[in-house]
């Protein structure tokens, strides 16, 4: 078994993050609960910093990994930028205190109403992935009058060797635009009126574990940027994307800092070491910052299989029914001495997709706290409704203090909007 995530230490009988012990905040706040790291938030983000040190570069959160308001504000004070993927995001970022010219917007489907938006407060680039969205967003700005910076989102056609449905590099996917048409879409792009080319960005999937991805996809963009700027036009700063990975199951992706000295290696060996580096990690930075907490609502033994249920639910994590990924799950209290016996973890949503870990050893008993790892990213941010469930309540640790940073959600949060038949 590989060692407990950062800051997360079991002390005195029972596992604790930074110093607060997580049977307290269960006790508190009731279950599910998400409690995440401020520390270990800023050690992973610390790994970025000294890898791109002394280097021109913007780190930009990817926030759809966690959107909680705290966790943006907790990023930004550090001085990361934000990327983001809808208005909704965008408004997020706003009332999380960036400055908008940190911002990036990214993904296939931006709307006019989110362009206009994000020109109104002059976030710093559209990262455009495709000549039609390249067309409108250039009516747009011409309409208020403004230049719209952007940046081309390129698909360098380079597997990153990770889940189907987080691969976002390859020619079978929906996103960027085609290696092979990238030089004459810049052209276009230099072309149009209300458009200032600014960079070029490329990203290839999520829970990436291996350098080689990334050293094949720099290559892919570098010889890219020579031949658009051979076309004529500059690219001020490339953006490799994120989609380093953490570590759920003994996983060892590269250390932040380890990936990119060497990179930044490849960059300087190919001239463009003097170029701006723009990146936008997102799981790596709050992924093992995170956990929740569930109760042990009843035990069902069986012929075949052992159920252990417990109040988180798919709608909570989302990931295991989604991906069929896995989550390390560990007892708070340990009962040491005691039998284990092998149980599937499965939610009370009615559902049969609805568990968060197959196979699982554990000592437990009904009321015992289980503590979900590594659930600081695409779980609260994935979260739904489903079943009339109220969303969790969110807590930041930072050393034995412990905030409430989101309330339970409640039926009543629920129905507030919708509205009976007269």
């Amino acid at each position: 078994m590989s060692p407990l995530p950062a800051f997360l230490t079991l002390r005195n009988g029972e596992l604790h993050f930074e110093g607060v012990p997580l049977s307290r905040l269960a006790h508190e706040h009731g279950t599910p609960l998400f409690v995440y790291s401020k520390a270990a938030m800023l050690e992973a983000l610390a790994a970025y910093q000294r890898g791109l040190s002394g280097r021109k570069h913007l780190i930009c959160y990817a926030m759809k990994a966690n959107s909680s308001l705290a966790i943006l504000q907790t990023l930004v004070r550090e001085g990361c930028g934000l990327d983001i993927v809808s208005g909704g995001e965008l408004e997020r970022a706003l009332a999380a205190g960036v400055d908008p010219a940190k911002v990036i917007f990214s993904g296939v489907g931006k709307t006019r109403a989110e362009m206009r938006r994000a020109l109104e407060v002059g976030i710093g680039c559209f990262n455009v992935e495709s000549i039609a969205e390249l067309d409108v967003l250039d009516e747009v700005a011409r309409g208020m009058g403004l230049r719209a910076p952007v940046s081309l989102r390129v698909n360098p056609n380079v597997d990153a060797k990770t889940h189907p449905y987080i691969s976002t590099g390859l020619k079978g996917n929906k996103f960027g635009i085609a290696h092979e048409s990238a030089v004459a879409t810049y052209r276009h792009a230099a072309s149009c009126a209300g458009l200032r080319v600014v960079g070029i960005d490329c990203h290839i999937g999520s829970q990436i574990t291996q350098v080689e991805p990334y050293l094949d996809a720099m290559d892919r963009v570098l010889d890219l940027v020579e031949a658009v700027e051979a076309a004529g036009v500059h690219i001020g700063h490339i953006d490799f994307g994120g989609g380093l990975g953490i570590d759920y199951s003994g996983d060892v992706p590269p250390a932040a800092d380890a990936l990119w000295a060497q990179l930044l290696a490849k960059l300087d060996a190919r001239g463009f070491g003097d170029r701006a580096i723009y990146i936008e990690p997102g799981r790596s930075l709050v992924g093992n910052a995170g956990v929740c907490l569930t109760e042990v609502l009843y035990l069902k033994p069986g012929e075949q299989k052992n159920f252990l249920i417990v109040d988180a639910a798919m709608n909570d994590l989302p990931r295991p029914a989604m991906y069929q990924a896995y989550h390390r799950i560990e007892p708070v209290k340990p009962r040491d001495g005691e039998a284990s016996i092998m149980w599937d973890v499965v939610g009370p949503v009615c559902e049969s997709g609805d568990w968060l870990g197959h196979e699982r050893s554990l000592a437990v008993q009904p009321g015992d706290l289980l503590a979900v790892l590594s659930a600081g990213a695409y779980c609260m941010s994935m979260a739904s409704n489903y079943n009339t469930r109220g969303r969790a309540a969110e807590v930041l640790v930072d050393g034995d203090r412990a905030t409430v940073i989101r309330h339970r959600e409640t039926a009543a949060d629920q129905l507030r909007l919708e509205t009976l038949l007269s």
